[in-house]
């Protein structure tokens, strides 16, 4: 074969070489593709620049505006720095490190301990690689020569790694320089292609997760192509911080974490009245789109997780426990109790859609190094909703998820984009059944008009699933809402309906969420807000500041007043100075304050501080009710 095909991906059509590099490709379309290019996909797989092409296929071109190019470029950077580890450093023994989400980490095994002095060394190393521009490459070997390398230079973990891998497995090792590294890629073509580094902090990691083996030390850093950018994530990065939602948890007094239950929240009072404020929106919300509460029991017999597949699929993030001689579980997922419901009475065609919801607290075992405040718990309040359905209402079904969806994120102000992930290679059921699930899920999104992107694998054990990531107000991303499609579990419960022909048939079940987690969902709006949350959220909408003593009785009338009309209130009357409570209020980030001296008592009106724009100016009491009221019932951001 002298010449192959390659399809573009705008459509076109050329010719090449056999053997030719896709370096070499990208620099035939043009100087400035060749200069941006980072790695190439091929026929859906993400392979290095220098590869070859030896069948006809489909190619794209990935720069540092695509996941694919972003992630070659920051795993090569893993490499640089365990170079330069390496280098500085001579007892190291190297873990792994891949490429993460805004950037990359590195295992280590020395006895050395590493501080924020030895990051700006590594840095400085790192960056004089990058400036010597040596070449990343591949090459394979078979799993002798690369047990006998990796033995012979002591890299113990390197050698279990090996060991592990299935017998089919190509064994591919990446150099650059002196440094060799077990990888499967891919990576940029040289080190001189990473362009900006910034290591970032340290952390401690077992070995492989496992909290009977090692603890090695781990580095964590990011890489970007431009200083500006970089620049620009690290300003995020300092925002984030002081929206943390731990810290303004304390400060603002709404939750706490004890030892004496590590992953199991306290919720404050402030905290419960945000809560129950989401959830009253939550109950009001499905009222209207048709679906009907219920509860079910946080702990249940373990026939039942063996039914339902999670006792062979997810036994090792669940607590169990002994009643009466006989094992039982504390629920991970609340679908089986949902279908205990669906199952206790008999349903027509007519019947359906039938859709059930739930506030359902829920379990499941997370490793004590993996918590990390609301957003990564053991206990927590998932808003399901499972929705049992003809093959026929698929389609509009999941469209009105997804309307019903739209409608919570926009009341706080959060875009979205849609992921649709695919079978996982430890599933239940048929392929067959698995690509009806997914094709009804691409076509709602798409009859939705969609955008999305294809997470291949990335399913739940019994069904396909679209995820919800919402972009918060400095541009991070979250996963919260999950629309599961299913038609596992029905079949493994034996869930029917009567059809229209009188005869017995099978439903299907949609399994999903909005909220996602109750707590996390919390969490995530404490750093999206920054604390200041809009005022039908705020756990304190209305502060009274009186000047003096003789305000105080004024103040107290106002504030029952308010509260006869659901306005959370309270009345500062403290004997301190005006400025001092004020700057108090700021800090508790209290939506509105309202002063009241002498003249606004005479005049039955309120001098109105709001949050962010501070005085805006003297109101009578009846027009400030009207208009915080109107606040409140419309959610205003």
């Amino acid at each position: 074969m002298n010449t192959i095909q390659v399809t573009l991906k705008d459509g076109s059509v050329r010719e090449y070489p056999y053997a030719s590099s896709y370096q070499d490709i990208a620099a035939s379309i043009s100087r400035g593709l060749a200069k941006s290019a980072l790695a190439a996909k091929v026929d859906g797989k993400v392979v290095d620049l220098h590869a070859k092409l030896t069948n006809d296929a489909k190619v794209e071109f990935l720069t540092f505006e695509d996941e694919g190019g972003r992630d070659a470029l920051r795993h090569s950077a893993s490499h640089i720095m365990a170079q330069a580890v390496k280098r500085l450093f001579g007892d190291v023994k190297v873990g792994i490190g891949p490429s993460i989400a805004n950037g990359f980490y590195y295992d280590f095994d020395t006895a050395h301990t590493f501080t924020p002095d030895d990051l700006t060394k590594i840095q400085a190393e790192m960056e004089k690689i990058i400036k010597e521009d040596l070449p990343i490459e591949r090459r394979e070997v078979t799993r002798e020569e690369a047990v006998k390398l990796f033995a012979d230079q002591d890299e113990i973990y390197k050698v279990e790694l090996i060991s592990g891998l299935p017998d089919d497995v190509v064994i591919s090792l990446y150099q650059q320089g002196e440094f060799v590294d077990l990888c499967a890629g891919p990576h940029v073509p040289s080190t001189g292609r990473v362009k900006v580094v910034k290591l970032q902090n340290l952390a401690g990691a077992y070995w492989r997760g496992d909290e009977k083996r090692k603890m090695l030390q781990r580095i964590y850093g990011t890489s970007f192509e431009k200083k500006a950018d970089l620049d620009a994530y690290l300003t995020m990065l300092e925002e984030a911080a002081k929206r943390d939602h731990r810290k303004l948890g304390r400060e603002l007094d709404l939750f706490s974490m004890q030892e004496e239950g590590p992953g199991f929240p306290f919720f404050h009072p402030k905290g419960m009245i945000i809560r129950n404020e989401l959830e009253a929106f939550w109950r009001k919300l499905h009222i209207k789109y048709g679906y009907q509460e219920i509860k079910t029991p946080i702990i249940l017999h373990q026939k039942l997780w063996h039914q339902s597949g999670h006792w062979d699929h997810y036994r090792e993030n669940m607590y169990f426990t002994n009643i009466d001689g006989e094992g039982y579980a504390v629920k991970p997922m609340n679908c089986p109790g949902g279908i205990l419901v669906y199952r206790n009475n008999h349903h027509s065609y007519r019947d359906l859609p039938l859709r059930t919801a739930e506030l359902g607290l829920v379990h499941r075992h997370e490793l004590h190094g993996a918590l990390h405040g609301l957003m990564r718990v053991r206990s927590f309040t998932q808003d399901d909703a499972h929705i049992f359905m003809l093959p026929s209402q698929i389609k509009q079904e999941i469209m009105k998820v997804i309307e019903l969806f739209d409608t919570v994120y926009s009341v706080f102000g959060l875009t979205y984009h849609a992921e649709l992930s695919t079978k996982p290679e430890k599933a239940m059921g048929s392929d067959e059944m698995w690509e009806l699930a997914t094709n009804a899920l691409q076509d709602a999104l798409e009859s939705k008009n969609m955008p999305y992107k294809i997470n291949e694998g990335d399913g739940a054990f019994y069904g396909p699933k679209i995820d919800f990531h919402l972009k918060d107000s400095i541009g991070r991303t979250w996963q919260c809402g999950t629309i599961q499609l299913d038609m596992q579990m029905p079949e493994r419960f034996e869930l029917n309906y009567i059809g229209e022909d009188g005869q017995k048939h099978r439903p299907v079940m949609i399994h999903r969420v909005a909220y996602g987690s109750m707590e996390r969902f919390i969490g995530i709006l404490i750093e999206h807000f920054a604390g200041a949350f809009p005022v039908w959220l705020a756990p304190v909408q209305v502060k009274l500041l009186p000047i003096t003593d003789r305000q105080a009785a004024y103040a107290n009338e106002l504030a029952a007043m308010m509260r006869d009309a659901d306005i959370r209130v309270e009345v500062d009357e403290r004997n301190e100075k005006i400025g001092y409570k004020i700057r108090e209020g700021q800090m508790e980030k209290v939506p509105y304050m309202l002063i009241i001296g002498d003249k606004e008592m005479e005049s039955k009106t309120v001098a109105v501080r709001k949050r962010g724009q501070g005085d805006i100016g003297t109101q009578p009491v009846e027009q400030f009710l009207a208009g915080i009221s109107e606040e409140i019932s419309n959610k205003t951001i």
